[in-house]
């Protein structure tokens, strides 16, 4: 339950370590996210920030409403915290909030692959190419007839492959630009270029 910020995801490049070691790294672009509401136990039964982030040219009147004096944000999440009072409506958030070398979390909706087989999506291995075989990539048994005489739930088959939502825990944090609005995080982040992510503190 901590504090983060909404980016989109720009792509991967490489920048070089102090020690001249070359470190694989994804961009994250973050623009200024603004608080938009204060979310209280008394009130809502939780509490936390919702932020928002981008512009938008139309709302709808619910956020308008919302909204008021505030910018026209595009996007808009809600990071649980323990305590408000650090923060309030209108306040400006960038990636100065993180530093170098900082363990985060990123979350995001990895890519969609479409209906995959069962050696794409779970990792199954072949049947022999050779010598009369006729089972190259398919599943295999699913199940006996007798007993138990079903399909158990969850059984790994074939279909729909990513556009999940995914969560990269304890990433690291190698470069906060602030002059150019940019996170380097070590290591993918999910989802494809300028797919929506949010980083949130570790």
């Amino acid at each position: 339950m901590s504090i983060g910020l909404i980016g989109r995801k720009v792509g991967m490049t490489q920048v070089f370590a102090e020690d001249g070691t070359m470190v694989p790294v994804s961009v994250v672009a973050v623009e200024p996210n603004t608080v938009t509401l204060l979310r209280t136990h008394e009130r809502d039964g939780y509490t936390a920030v919702q932020v928002g982030a981008g512009s938008a040219r139309r709302t709808t009147k619910p956020r308008a409403g919302q909204l008021k004096d505030l910018p026209k944000v595009r996007d808009v999440r809600e990071f649980r915290v323990d305590d408000v009072t650090d923060f309030e409506v209108g306040q400006t958030l960038d990636v100065s909030l993180f530093a170098d070398g900082e363990s985060v979390h990123i979350t995001g909706v990895s890519k969609g692959k479409g209906f995959a087989g069962t050696i794409k999506r779970h990792h199954f291995r072949r049947g022999p190419e050779t010598h009369g075989s006729d089972s190259h990539r398919a599943p295999g048994s699913i199940g006996g007839g007798t007993y138990p005489g079903k399909v158990f739930r969850g059984t790994p088959m074939a279909g729909h492959m990513g556009h999940d939502r995914v969560t990269v825990k304890h990433a690291t944090i190698v470069r906060s630009d602030a002059e150019r609005n940019l996170l380097l995080v070590r290591g993918p982040v999910p989802g494809p270029r300028n797919a929506l992510v949010l980083v949130r503190k570790a």
